[in-house]
């Protein structure tokens, strides 16, 4: 497995990622026969070549959303209350009606080793990303066509359906 060089993948994106978003709305509206089965396969071989934390980009350009749960036992885990941990770390999206990070990068990302601070008890939406194997894959495609730019692995995914399915 070699260590994800952001540089080279921010090229690979701008040069391919209107046709991998054409190519992923294609998929929506006339899923192939078979789609979830054909992506169980192509989620193993692409988490043997792409190294998460060797990249650790969706921590960095990307916030999860932190639903009432999420935030109740994150701030347990801290030792504190659910308000001071909002007031501490995270907004309000009116817009969304959603919780998210204050600051980029993500204040629990480390840096040095890209490991995250409060992994055991990490939001829900940080847990299943980048949600290349989900059942339903065709629920999920609208998803892709956003993360193929930020996330090594997603990109690595539809690079595969394109030459299989």
């Amino acid at each position: 497995m070699q260590p994800v060089n952001l540089r080279s993948f921010k090229q690979k994106v701008r040069y391919h990622k209107k046709a991998f978003k054409r190519y992923l709305q294609k998929i929506e509206k006339k899923p192939p026969v078979g789609l979830d089965k054909q992506l169980a396969v192509i989620d193993k071989e692409v988490w043997e070549e792409v190294d998460c934390l060797s990249c650790a980009n969706c921590c960095k350009v990307m916030t999860p959303t932190f639903t009432n749960k999420d935030m109740k036992r994150i701030a347990s885990y801290l030792e504190m209350t659910v308000a001071a941990f909002k007031e501490k770390w995270l907004q309000y999206e009116k817009k969304d009606k959603d919780w998210v990070n204050q600051t980029q990068p993500c204040q629990f990302l480390n840096l040095k080793d890209h490991k995250c601070s409060i992994y055991e008890v990490r939001p829900e939406s940080c847990s299943g990303f980048p949600h290349l194997a989900k059942k339903k894959a065709i629920d999920y495609m609208h998803v892709h066509q956003q993360n193929i730019q930020y996330c090594p692995a997603t990109y690595k995914m539809v690079e595969k359906m394109m030459e299989r399915l």
